[in-house]
Order: structure tokens, then sequence, then C-alpha cells
């Protein structure tokens, strides 16, 4: 009997010393769930929340310092006064499925002044899309002509290539639209398909793209207005864009070793600091390394810096020239840095990008 008693008081013994112990020192945070699946959910039903709860595991008050999210899509609120010991909070995670069809997997963090550090929280599920309306189908509108996009990229273009695209439209309006278009370069022809639309009638738009017609190299834009029914009306602009480059695909393996090389001195120039209002020029010398004509097609300068193409655009094989450019540090201030494209008919380098980079310091006080 007396073993038995001692047995017992062994056993409270290890309880209470177990419960001390169980309790964590200092604050300490611990959820009932780390990840939660809405499972599938309407793009249309909007946004769903979810609520983590957890407790207050520790001995000291615990207190939310701040919760990050993974995207802008997912919003959290969390509770905000400091939780007591064994007291509980919560984290409520919103999620916007607009726009956001399909699966879905994202994160929050929180952080606390718990010892544990900070913890992830996830959400997942799957969105299934709302039906499209024809607004969301065809975004652009025209006085009742509707579009899929008012851009129609023609992206890499070579020089001797001809290129057509379409862009799908759709008649909005209660009565008939007649199309037709104005202020079209040689290098472009448009016409709608039909010509004219009957109400809720679809058709297209189709752009022809000819590059050699277009005196022109690189990244190029046309803008071009419609007339419907006549007239000419201020929202009506199309905008045509290419990327036109030669045509090196089909060149044999002794074309390439006897083409022209462009070789520069130096890609990069840092001027260091400069005040406010001031020129900096800088002379970007090159050599044609190769074995035949480099042809400079263009030269072009990005904001704020004025370009002087070479006066040769034939540079012979080992001849040397130079582009001559001149930064206006104007009102700009910090760190800076200028690009200059350069297009040439060298193979291996079409493309060359020059810099021009510096710190500009604004005026001194009192000068």
């Amino acid at each position: 009997m007396k073993n038995y008693y001692r047995f017992t008081a062994v056993i409270m013994l290890l309880g209470i010393v177990f419960s001390v112990y169980s309790q964590q020192k200092g604050p300490n945070i611990a959820f009932q769930e780390k990840i939660h699946d809405f499972g599938k959910i309407k793009e249309e039903a909007g946004v769903v929340t979810h609520d983590f709860k957890f407790r207050n595991t520790g001995n000291e008050p615990l207190i939310i310092q701040r919760v990050v999210s993974s995207c802008g899509c997912t919003t959290p609120t969390w509770s905000k006064e400091p939780i007591t010991p064994g007291g509980e909070g919560f984290i409520r995670v919103a999620y916007n499925p607009r726009n956001r069809p399909n699966k879905f997997s994202k994160t929050v963090t929180i952080y606390s002044n718990a010892s544990s550090g900070p913890v992830m929280l996830r959400i997942t599920g799957f969105v299934i899309p709302r039906p499209k309306t024809v607004k969301d189908i065809y975004p652009y509108e025209i006085d009742g002509l509707r579009l899929k996009t008012n851009h129609i990229a023609f992206t890499r273009t070579y020089k001797n290539q001809k290129k057509v695209r379409k862009d799908e439209i759709i008649n909005t309006s209660d009565h008939d639209i007649k199309i037709e278009f104005t202020r079209v370069p040689p290098h472009l022809t448009l016409k709608a398909v039909p010509s004219v639309l009957k109400p809720n009638q679809k058709g297209y738009i189709e752009v022809a793209y000819d590059a050699s017609k277009k005196n022109d190299w690189g990244f190029v834009i046309d803008r071009i207005w419609l007339k419907l029914n006549g007239k000419e009306l201020p929202n009506s602009r199309l905008v045509v864009s290419a990327s036109i480059e030669d045509d090196f695909s089909k060149l044999t393996p002794e074309q390439r070793a006897n083409a022209p090389r462009i070789s520069f001195k130096e890609k990069n120039y840092d001027f260091g600091k400069a005040q406010q209002r001031k020129e900096i020029e800088h002379e970007f010398v090159f050599t044609n390394t190769g074995k035949s004509d480099l042809l400079i097609h263009k030269v072009r300068s990005s904001c704020g810096c004025t370009v002087v193409s070479p006066k040769e655009k034939v540079i012979k094989p080992g001849q040397s020239s130079s582009i001559k450019a001149i930064f206006h540090t104007g009102a700009y201030r910090g760190r800076q840095s200028k690009s200059i494209t350069v297009i040439s008919n060298d193979p291996a380098s079409p493309t060359t990008i020059l810099r021009i980079t510096g710190i500009v310091e604004p005026p001194q006080k009192g000068k």
C-alpha cells in the first residue's frame, strides 16, 4: 500500500513539473492550421476569406507586428491587440479571384515577438473562370465598333519580308458601320472584312506590312486613323509596330566569314559626376574588323541624349569611325544611364547598345 501511495505521489509531481515546463517561456504563437484549401470558387462570386486561428501558448503577451502577403490579390487583417498567455487571435486572409482563373497558391508571412520567428500560412484553390462578355473579348471601343486590340505588333520583321496580321472586330451598335482608313503610309495596306459591319456582326481588320518599303530600321511605330461612316474620330487611332532587321538566316558559313564586323573600342562611358545643365560629350570609336563593307543603318538615342551619326554610312574593312554622343544633364539628378542603339549589317551584332552613365548633382546652395 505504501508503494502505491509513493507511486501516486511521483505521478502527481511529474504532472506538475510537466505542466510548468509545457508552457513555453516568453510569447509563443501556435496555429490550429497553416494551410487552407478553398476548393473550387467562382470568379464572379468575388472575394473569399478564411480565418487562421492561433493561441498564445507562451507565458508573456504575444504581439503581431506585421503580416506580409505574396501578392496584391491577397489581403491580410489580424488581431491588433496583444494576446495574453492562453488567449486566442486570428489572421484573416482575403483572396480576390478577379481575372485570376485556374489554380492558385498564395502565402502570408506573420511576424511577431514570438521567439519561434516568422510563420508562413498558405491558401490554395481553383478559380472557375466567369463567362467572358463582349467587352472582355473586345476591350477597345470606338463609337460602337469594338476591337480585340488597338496595337498591331509585327515584332521581328526582316527588311525583305512581307507580313500580315488580323485584328478581330465586332459591331455593338444598332446601325451599320462602314470602316475606312486614313493617313496610311506606303508600306502598310489595311482593309476591313467586311467593309460594312451590320449590328452584332463580327469581322476583322487585315494589316499587311511591307518592310522593304519602310525607310527605317529597328523598332518603329506607325499610327493610322479609322473613319467610321465617313467620320474620323479623335480616339480612332491604331498603332502598328515592327522591329525591322536584316535577314541573316540564309547566309552560308563562307558569307558569314566574309561579313563585316563592328568592333567598338568601348561600349560604356562613365563620366563620373557632373552638374545640372551641362553637356557631356563622348566619342564612341569603332572599327570594321570584318572583310566586307559595314553599313550603319541607324543610330538612335534614349531620352536626354543627342547623337551625331558618323559622317560615313559605309565603313570599309579596316576603316575606323566614331559616333558622338552628347548628354544634356538638364534638370536630371542622381545616377543616370542613357543608351544609344546602333543598327548595322554585322550578322554577329546587328544591334549594339552603347551606354553613358554617371551622377548628376544639383547646384550647391548659394552658387
